[in-house]
């Protein structure tokens, strides 16, 4: 796999199986309620790092109206493995902006909430991912969702440049047990080639 600025990861399977088997992934189990969010997905997000607040929690809560009518707006199934035109991106630029000007909740703590309604879609933007895909961050002032959208679709043309190995190593963390998602993957990857 060849990342920006021509990281090369000769062998990823190794390395991504060491991430994954030294600390837990979100699990990979079929979300009971793909087309709604709750308490039950803060508290998760929570144990994947997302350090998200009770004050944060409640205001995520208050916004669910909005949050569920954009998530049944996209299919489970939808996946930026696929074409450009198959992404839903105007859907899924109006998830991102029902978490708009939450007080204390950024990208990070947005994209690891919802990454498991839609594990093949929403990458995890933490900041380790917001600064590899740096080049494609928009200005502070740029609404919130569209700077979201900017660094999903930077994410899109990662994953396409690495299509083939990433369904390759899809299919031998199969073998190994480990469903993830390309989009899961890619996020790893990322993450080994932090140092």
């Amino acid at each position: 796999m060849i990342l920006r600025s021509g990281v090369e990861i000769g062998e990823p399977l190794a390395v991504v199986l060491e991430l994954v088997e030294s600390f837990t992934p979100f699990a990979v189990d079929e979300d009971p309620q793909p087309r709604s969010i709750d308490l039950s997905d803060l508290r998760s997000a929570n144990r994947g790092g997302a350090r998200i607040s009770a004050g944060e929690s409640a205001a995520i809560l208050g916004r669910r109206p909005a949050i569920d009518r954009a998530l049944r707006a996209i299919a489970p199934g939808a996946s930026l493995a696929g074409p450009a035109s198959a992404v839903p991106w105007p859907a899924l630029a109006e998830l991102f902006e029902a978490f708009a000007d939450i007080k204390g909740v950024g990208l990070s703590k947005m994209t690891k909430t919802l990454h498991p309604k839609r594990r093949a879609l929403i990458p995890m933007l933490d900041s380790v991912v917001q600064s590899y895909l740096r080049d494609d961050v928009l200005d502070a002032g740029a609404p919130f969702g569209e700077r979201a959208l900017a660094l999903v679709r930077g994410y899109k043309r990662e994953l396409d440049l690495n299509r083939g190995p990433l369904r390759i190593l899809r299919q031998q963390l199969a073998e190994h047990g480990h469903e993830l998602t390309e989009v899961r993957i890619l996020d790893l990857v990322i993450w080994s080639a932090r140092a």
